[in-house]
């Protein structure tokens, strides 16, 4: 055996031994008295030393324990279903959304409201809340990132032609609906103009992820049905976007000269971003060589964003989302950027969200019929805005009608991008618990509907060839 083997317990011993005495004798001091400078800070009491399974109980009882728990559950629930999702051919964003309904009051709170207590008490909901905040900025900075600016341009008078038909449509639809539900839905002490404006941007709002996803996963993407989805897509995005913040910004504001005041802000802000910040940063970023420094440099421009959206008041995540559109795809930043940033946002922090709002959706609220009326004329508002006036319109501007149907029903997608608007809402006031979960109903049913209208118009016309050649 070799000497330094000898050695190592000797010196952890000699130094154990030394620490045991010094510490027996510090324990026999008197104890200091007199009056202390500052006031202790008071700690939870300590669980009896002689039970273990008090002490366990006390540990797993910890604001922390109760938070990875969560995320365990989170997790795994989200990952189960959108496993399932994926074998019955729908984005896995479908099953993460219904697993956080799921984990909410529509079931685990109905079958078993001791253990949704147990697992997600009401005071540990912030908790959640903050992460999710963090996750959609991030995922948010991602989507910014993978819009192409050159190609909505390459495309840009058909492309933005059908999706602002795609988003006025359904968007003056929304209007007319809150017109009609406004009385008896809308919140208390909640003006009309919000509300109304609120209810359209929800008819609105397409997916651009998921959209995006689909046409991968379905061998769209270097066809012209896809590249002229995924152009739509990204130009209804920043509409839209642009849209929201415009209507937080009015909903927010006390008055009308404040409201102006805000969104001359935010349009400052956007050309300050697009013509100042954008080319500063591409400078900076081709002269930067370590790849570290440029991810720094990312994500301080990432959360300087998102602090001056919060400030002016059209909300953190519109400014993710544009500090992602101006990252220079030239110094490969974007990659990087993406490669970091997109497993820690959709494989942990999204599925948080999802479940953050499966625990506000409460789908046992809509326990009378009429109720069930409103959300049938939500659907049919949402459905025939978006999927008719997209459609519609595509055919307009010389797309044959399976590309124009198809595009339709790409952009009938909302997933995500339906959640995010949903919740700003909710937490402005502005929608009642049974709006928000026929919204997130809605949501949920536009993306699952997707794939079988895909199926269903490709079926139809490769039958209506087969015939013609007959």
């Amino acid at each position: 055996m070799k000497r330094s083997h000898l050695l190592y317990p000797l010196i952890i011993g000699v130094f154990a031994l030394f620490t045991w005495l010094i510490i027996a004798r510090g324990e026999k001091l008197p104890e200091r008295a007199g009056t202390p400078l500052t006031k202790a800070v008071t700690q939870p009491a300590p669980a009896a030393s002689g039970n273990v399974f008090t002490e366990l109980l006390h540990h797993a009882q910890h604001p922390l324990s109760i938070l990875l728990m969560q995320i365990i559950v989170v997790l795994c629930a989200t990952r189960v279903f959108g496993f399932l999702a994926r074998k019955i051919k729908q984005p896995a964003v479908v099953g993460e959304i219904a697993a956080g309904i799921i984990l909410g009051p529509s079931l685990l709170g109905w079958l078993s409201p001791a253990t949704m207590q147990a697992i997600f008490s009401a005071g540990s909901l912030p908790n959640l809340q903050f992460l999710s905040q963090i996750g959609l900025a991030f995922f948010m900075f991602i989507v910014g990132m993978e819009l192409d600016l050159s190609k909505v341009r390459q495309k840009a008078h058909d492309a933005v032609m059908i999706s602002h038909a795609s988003i006025i449509i359904p968007f003056f639809l929304g209007v007319c609906l809150a017109y009609f539900t406004y009385q008896q839905y809308a919140p208390l002490h909640v003006n009309f103009l919000s509300f109304a404006l609120f209810m359209g941007i929800a008819m609105s709002v397409t997916a651009f992820p998921v959209l995006a996803r689909i046409v991968q996963e379905r061998g769209l993407t270097g066809t012209q049905l896809g590249s002229m989805a995924i152009t739509c897509a990204a130009a209804d995005d920043i509409t839209a976007w642009g849209i929201l913040a415009v209507v937080v910004a009015i909903v927010k504001s006390a008055g009308l000269l404040s409201a102006l005041v805000t969104i001359g802000l935010a349009l400052v802000f956007v050309l300050a971003m697009l013509l100042v910040v954008r080319p500063w940063l591409r400078h900076r970023m081709s002269r930067l060589t370590g790849t570290k420094t440029k991810v720094a440099l990312g994500f301080f421009v990432l959360l300087i964003a998102g602090y001056l959206a919060e400030v002016i008041g059209i909300h953190l995540l519109f400014g993710a989302f544009l500090a992602g559109v101006i990252m220079p795809a030239e110094a490969n930043i974007k990659q990087v950027l993406q490669d970091k940033l997109e497993d820690v946002s959709v494989v942990i922090l999204l599925p948080i969200f999802f479940a953050f709002t499966g625990l506000r959706t409460q789908i046992g609220l809509l326990n009378e019929g009429h109720l069930w009326l409103v959300f049938a004329a939500i659907m049919l508002v949402a459905v025939a805005g978006k999927f008719a006036g997209s459609a519609l319109t595509a055919r307009v501007v010389g797309q044959p009608w399976p590309e124009a149907l198809s595009i339709g029903a790409l952009m009938n997608t909302r997933g995500l991008m339906e959640l995010v608007v949903l919740n700003i809402g909710y937490d402005l006031g502005i929608l009642t618990p049974q709006v928000f979960a026929m919204l997130v109903l809605m949501a949920l049913l536009t993306t699952f509907m997707t794939g079988p209208l895909l199926d269903v118009i490709n079926y139809s016309y490769a039958a209506g060839k087969q015939k013609a050649l007959h």
